[in-house]
């Protein structure tokens, strides 16, 4: 369980990370200092980046609860 719910601490870290991070493109548009096509760009790769490191935590959760659960 506190695997879990350590898991689900750092998923959640990720996503206040991007959701800070669209929210400063969004502002960058706003002030017409980037186009459109960049804060798109951007945006795809905020969440391209955002769902690497969640694959990431996913994947060294299942790895614990094997280690746990083979003991």
């Amino acid at each position: 369980r506190h695997v879990h719910k350590m898991s689900e601490e750092g998923r959640n870290a990720v996503r206040l990370v991007r959701r800070d991070a669209n929210e400063r493109l969004k502002k960058l548009l706003k002030d017409h200092k980037i186009s459109e096509d960049d804060e798109r760009k951007g945006l795809d790769e905020v969440q391209k980046i955002t769902d690497n490191h969640i694959k990431s935590i996913d994947d060294l959760q299942k790895k614990k609860d094997q280690e746990l659960l083979g003991k």
